[in-house]
């Protein structure tokens, strides 16, 4: 959903929540209707982090790309992400029924199965299969009250 400040300023679009879909024998997943205005007619999925897939906007993907692209030929580590995110990045048009389709490099780099969670994160979607988010949710959940409290430490020293 986008938020507006006034009428000349747009907040960034805010993707939250959390969704279970199948994929179909075609290698499609429907994208949550809540989803579906703000991610358009087409969307770019790539490799994401924690293995699973990320889905953009076309708007929110070029800020991001150029993001990604500017450590593109520095470090290593920023050859490296580059070439994960944006040589895997494929475009998927968004269907009438708001399914789209997965190319199967990007299902096996996610170890996607039929059953997975579509989740909302801020200016991007992410796409997880089933079990993995339900491993990677748990261990977060355990460990939350640490990691807020390095962020507020790392928050603390910026200042």
């Amino acid at each position: 959903m986008e938020c507006h400040r006034t009428s000349s300023h747009r907040l960034p679009t805010m993707f939250i929540g959390e969704y279970r879909h199948t994929f179909d024998a075609k290698n499609r997943i429907s994208l949550p209707a809540k989803f579906r205005k703000e991610l358009g007619a087409s969307v770019i999925v790539t490799r994401g982090l924690d293995h699973c897939l990320y889905v953009y906007p076309k708007t929110a993907w070029k800020k991001e790309a150029v993001r990604i692209s500017a450590h593109s030929s520095g470090s290593a580590a920023g050859r490296g992400l580059a070439r994960l995110m944006l040589a895997g990045a494929s475009e998927a048009d968004v269907d009438s029924a708001g399914r789209i389709l997965v190319p199967d490099y990007l299902r096996t780099f996610a170890n996607l199965s039929v059953k997975s969670v579509i989740a909302g994160v801020s200016e991007r979607v992410e796409i997880w299969d089933e079990a993995a988010w339900e491993t990677y949710t748990k261990n977060i959940e355990r460990d939350a009250d640490e990691f807020a409290e390095k962020l507020g430490t790392a928050q603390e020293a910026a200042s």
